[in-house]
C-alpha cells in the first residue's frame, strides 16, 4: 500500500477540514493553535511533504532557504500571499497555492458592516450603552451619516470589491472604481471607472480598499492621497494593513479631513494601533473579514482540493508558483 503524504496543518482549522485532512494525509495538527516562529517552521518541516499554513505564519526568502527538501508545496488558507516570499519558493521549486474565490462575500459583508458602523458612529454609541454613559438624548445625539445615494470608491475591482458593489446595490449608492484594467461593461453594472487611484478618490464619500499587498500598493493610501479626498469622506479598509500609513490616516482623522475609518485590518497584527483606538471615530474589528463556519469550511477544502491534484499529478487549480 503506498504510504499517504505527510501533511503539517500549521494552525487549528475547522473542524471539517481536519476530519477530511485526516482521511486523506498523515497529517500533523496544531490542537493548541501555537503560533510557529520561523525557526520553528523551519524545524518542523523536516518530515512533511505538505504544508498548509494561514496569513499568520512568515516564510520570508531566509526561512523558505531552510525548509526541508522534503518539503513540495504550501497550500496556503489564504488569499492574500504576502507573507510568502514567491520567488524565494519558486526557487526552490516548492508550488505555492492560495484559496480565492470562497471568502469573497463574507469579506464583502464585513466591508459593508465597517461602512456602516463608521458612518453611523456604531462604535461609540455601543460604548457608551456599555459604559453607564448614556444618560439623555437630543436632536443632536450621537447624529452621523446615511450611506443610501452617496458615492463609493472602490480600489481594486477583483471578486471582493464586485461583491461590494452588488451588496450596496440596495442602497443606491454610485459605484466608482480603479483597477489595473478597465472591467467589461457587463461586470462593470454601471460602475464609473478612473483609471487610477487619484483619479478615483475625489469623488467619493466612502473608499474602501480591496487590492493586494505588494511592493507597489505598501502606504498606497498615505497623506498625499488622504489630501485629494473629499472632505469628511469615510475610509474602509478589509484587504492589508500595508496598505495604509497609519500616522497619515490618524492625522487626517484628528484634522477632520475624514470623518470617520472601518478597519479589519492593521500594520501590526495581532494587536493593532494603539494610537487608532484612541480615536471616537474609528470602527475597528480583528482582522475577521473571512471568518464565518461556512467560509472557514470552504477556505480548508479548497486548500485540500489544491493537495489533493497535486499528490495524484495535476495542476493545482490555484497554483501561484
Amino acid at each position: 500500500m503506498t504510504s499517504k503524504p505527510v501533511l503539517w496543518i500549521t494552525r487549528k482549522l475547522s473542524a471539517a477540514t481536519e476530519e477530511r485532512a485526516a482521511r486523506d494525509y498523515d497529517v500533523r495538527l496544531n490542537p493548541d493553535d501555537k503560533v510557529f516562529t520561523p525557526d520553528e517552521l523551519v524545524r518542523m518541516s523536516g518530515d512533511v511533504d505538505a504544508i498548509l499554513p494561514c496569513h499568520s505564519e512568515l516564510f520570508d526568502q531566509d526561512t523558505v532557504a531552510r525548509l526541508s527538501d522534503r518539503v513540495k508545496i504550501i497550500a496556503n488558507h489564504s488569499v492574500g500571499v504576502d507573507h510568502c516570499n514567491l520567488p524565494a519558493f519558486k526557487a526552490r521549486g516548492i508550488v505555492v497555492t492560495n484559496t480565492p474565490d470562497v471568502l469573497s462575500d463574507a469579506t464583502a459583508e464585513i466591508a459593508l458592516l465597517l461602512m456602516l458602523a463608521a458612518a453611523r458612529r456604531a462604535g461609540e454609541g455601543d460604548r457608551l450603552v456599555r459604559g453607564g454613559r448614556w444618560a439623555s438624548w437630543s436632536p443632536s445625539f450621537m447624529v452621523g451619516v446615511q450611506s443610501t445615494g452617496k458615492r463609493l470608491g472602490i480600489v481594486g475591482m477583483g471578486r471582493v470589491g464586485l461583491a461590494v458593489a452588488k451588496l450596496v446595490s440596495g442602497f443606491g449608492m454610485e459605484i466608482h472604481y480603479s483597477n489595473r484594467r478597465q472591467l467589461p461593461p457587463a461586470l462593470e453594472a454601471g460602475a464609473i471607472y478612473h483609471p487610477t487611484v487619484e483619479a478615483l478618490l475625489p469623488h467619493c464619500d466612502v473608499v474602501t480598499l480591496h487590492c493586494p499587498a505588494t511592493p507597489e500598493t505598501i502606504d498606497l493610501m498615505n497623506a498625499d492621497r488622504f489630501r485629494l479626498m473629499r472632505d469628511g469622506a469615510i475610509l474602509v479598509n478589509t484587504a492589508r494593513g500595508a496598505l495604509i500609513d497609519e500616522d497619515a490616516l490618524i492625522d487626517a482623522l484628528c484634522t477632520g479631513k475624514l470623518r470617520a475609518a472601518g478597519l479589519d485590518v492593521f500594520k501590526n497584527e495581532p494587536g493593532g494601533n494603539p494610537r487608532l483606538a484612541e480615536l471616537d471615530n474609528v470602527f475597528m474589528l480583528p482582522h475577521i473579514g473571512s471568518a464565518t463556519r461556512e467560509t472557514r469550511d470552504a477556505m480548508g477544502f479548497r486548500a485540500l482540493d489544491n493537495l489533493d491534484a497535486f499528490f495524484a499529478g495535476r495542476e493545482p487549480r490555484d497554483r501561484l508558483v
